[in-house]
């Protein structure tokens, strides 16, 4: 087997990608990984740096946007598991330009490329954040579709081209939809590794409004594991949602890095919120349990701890993409 992985230099791709070629996942195990980024601010080949030697391992640095390209990496492909993103929220409220171009058209491309080329599987990783805000209880894959953000609206926007070419072409197409991931290897811009990463290096941390927008968080390694699970087991045409069934308001989850941090709340400053900040994510996860076997298997304690001394331990891999926010 052959799986194509888009924008397998990031965090979440990396991360799917070293796994599967320690064939944690047993529907593909043995199955060839072809690695497709453009190695933006958010893609380091380091990444991948534990697989570079694997024979079943191939890296091709180009945009997901360049049909030519893209047809050329397709053939011959089982498998598209579709991670390149722009993702960061408030890079799209400065600039929502490249999201749009990214997000949508670069999906339309890989899309058209599937098809093109007979792929038997294409599954769109895709977040929580197009389903917008929710006061109380969680959403459904059925809920409607009301992103806020430039990039949660981009994300919808692929979503919705996804499901159509099921629809249209019969590609065979599913939809994952996860909570707020955590985890090694992440850009310092997020929260996690930028609260982590300025606490290492004893500067304060920023924290928006009061504090009390909620998250449910998601280790990466659950993550990916719920991805092979719909990859192998999900409806075609369907749509997944993946948490982590840990939910925390911004103000928990910095009481836990303080102390692992070993820092207290004067490290803490108040900044204004970010525009359109949605309050409160939830999701259902129900269905992938029920129909694909999924469930989260690492505590927010663990996850938290060991993704802390990740960080202690590799400064060399953060320090040059670092961020001090203000």
């Amino acid at each position: 087997m052959r799986v194509l992985v888009t924008g397998g230099a990031g965090f979440i791709g990396s991360h799917f990608v070293r796994e599967l070629l320690r064939d944690s996942y047993p529907a593909i195990a043995g199955a060839e990984a072809v690695v497709l980024d453009k190695l933006t601010y958010a893609g380091n080949r380091a990444n991948l740096s534990h697989v570079e030697g694997s024979p079943r391992y191939e890296f091709v640095h180009g945009d997901i946007c360049d049909s030519e390209l893209v047809g050329k990496v397709m053939a011959g492909v089982d498998l598209v598991v579709h991670f390149a993103a722009e993702s960061h929220v408030d890079r799209s409220i400065t600039d929502s330009s490249e999201f749009v171009r990214t997000n949508v058209m670069g999906t339309h491309t890989l899309l058209n490329a599937a098809r093109d080329a007979g792929v038997h599987r294409f599954v769109h990783v895709s977040t929580d954040e197009v389903y917008g805000s929710i006061a109380e209880g969680s959403w459904t894959e059925s809920a409607p579709l009301r992103p806020n953000s430039p990039y949660a609206a981009s994300k919808a926007a692929s979503d919705l081209l996804a499901l159509a070419f099921n629809q249209t072409h019969g590609l065979d197409v599913v939809i994952t939809r996860c909570s707020n991931n955590y985890g090694p290897y992440q850009n310092p811009e997020k929260a996690i590794p930028l609260f982590v990463t300025n606490l290492l290096d004893g500067l304060s941390i920023p924290l928006y409004g009061d504090g009390g927008n909620a998250r449910d968080w998601l280790h990466v390694d659950d993550h990916c594991r719920g991805i092979s699970l719909v990859a192998e087991k999900g409806r075609t045409g369907d749509v997944y949602n993946i948490g982590g069934g840990t939910e925390l308001t911004n103000n928990e989850l910095v009481e836990r890095l303080l102390s692992l941090c070993g820092a207290d709340w004067s490290a803490v400053r108040r900044v204004p919120d970010r525009k359109g900040h949605d309050r409160r994510y939830s999701l259902d996860v129900t269905k992938a349990r029920t129909e694909v076997g999924y469930e989260p298997r690492i505590p927010i304690e663990d996850g938290l701890m060991s993704t802390v001394h990740w960080y202690c331990e590799n400064r060399e891999r953060w320090a040059p993409s670092r961020v001090t926010a203000k």
